[in-house]
């Protein structure tokens, strides 16, 4: 039996200016999707502990898998191994069958996702999974590569900077590839090409932070759509081009100095351009008429600004989470305190190092 592990995500600043190349911040949290992988016989099985009405089984006919059930939550596992085992025949790799179990800590006991990239977490864990079933060598640069095409084609818009949380780990800086290329080169190019290649305008850097800073990571109980909510951004951006190019430029300006404020070690410069950040998104749902920062996101940044920290939505907003970036030495009880208060769950979650990874293996 093999177990893998990929951690869960938060969008820290570039939220929707990363989906026009942009660059953005995004943290891994100490949240995991638990992917276990083991050799079957005559069938093979997918199994979630969220879906457990809903576990499929599958045979093998060729290279083909056979489903017994066709109407089934895990669209993004799937992608995942179709696109690994695409790349293992590219290697002449036997495909054999294997059970598949998958356990979640991104949801809320309740089964409410608290938006921290669920989706990308399990795609990442299960190509990882599957590579180390098939005794595949991978990097980090060839899994995100992976991940990313899998995720890509389910999804169909996004950023993946929520894959890149998930492979690399710790603090982010991301810019997206071109996806129109991407699309292209799927057609043109083998898999084990597309990975082992240079995409364009795609940046990942991991982030040293400040050590004066604390994030602090709230709820509002209310989940999101992030794929909907981009496409009625989208909506509006075709009815104000000029203005959305206005945002555009304003966030890869703020985006640029907020990196630059953590290779300085800078927590007041972090902080400042937190606050650009948050006006930017307002006026991007003020001319777009989607409600990014809703009633209760507004509630927790104005608690958490009046005591000393920055604060704004997280991803797409609509709900989901907000976050803060705070000195140590603020008043941080008082904050999670009025938090409560106000119907707002602070989520007692930390940053982790910990990259996607097998962490057992029998």
């Amino acid at each position: 039996m093999i177990k893998v592990i990929a951690p869960g995500k938060l969008y820290i600043a570039g939220e929707y200016a990363v989906v026009d190349g942009m660059p953005s911040i995004v943290v891994a949290l100490n949240q995991y999707i638990t992917v276990e992988i083991s050799a079957g016989h005559k069938y093979g099985s997918i199994i979630s502990k969220q879906y457990q009405a809903s576990t499929i089984y599958w045979r093998r006919e060729g290279n083909q898998m056979i489903f017994d059930n066709r109407d089934n939550p895990f669209r993004y596992i799937l992608s995942a191994i179709k696109i690994t085992e695409q790349y293992a025949r590219s290697l002449h790799v036997k495909l054999g069958l294997y059970h598949l179990k998958i356990d979640s800590q991104l949801d809320s006991p309740d089964g409410k996702k608290y938006g921290l990239g669920s989706s990308a977490a399990v795609t990442v864990a299960t190509i990882n999974a599957l590579c180390a079933f098939y005794h595949i060598p991978i990097n980090k640069e060839q899994l995100f590569k992976l991940s990313a095409i899998a995720h890509f084609s389910v999804q169909g818009n996004g950023s993946l900077g929520d894959i890149a949380a998930s492979v690399y780990g710790g603090w982010i800086a991301f810019r997206t590839f071109d996806h129109q290329w991407l699309k292209i080169m799927q057609r043109n190019s083998s898999i084990k090409t597309l990975i082992n290649m240079p995409w364009p305008n795609l940046k990942i850097e991991q982030l040293t932070v400040p050590e004066s800073l604390q994030l602090l990571i709230g709820w509002t109980g209310t989940p999101a759509s992030t794929s909907h909510l981009v496409d009625k951004v989208s909506l509006g951006r075709a009815h104000n081009p000029e203005k959305y190019n206005q945002f555009l430029k304003a966030s890869k300006k703020c985006l640029i100095k907020m990196i630059h404020g953590f290779r300085e070690g800078s927590l007041k410069l972090i902080k400042h351009e937190i606050a650009v950040n948050r006006k930017l998104l307002n006026q991007l749902g003020d001319f777009t008429k989607v409600d990014i920062e809703t009633p209760q996101l507004k509630k927790l940044s104005r608690i958490a600004i009046h005591y000393g920290g920055s604060a704004k939505s997280s991803g797409a907003g609509g709900g989901d989470c907000g976050i803060t970036v705070v000195n140590r030495q603020s008043p941080i009880k008082q904050i999670l305190d009025e938090w409560k208060q106000n119907h707002i769950q602070p989520l007692k979650f930390k940053v982790t190092q910990q990259s996607s990874g097998v962490v057992h293996h029998d």
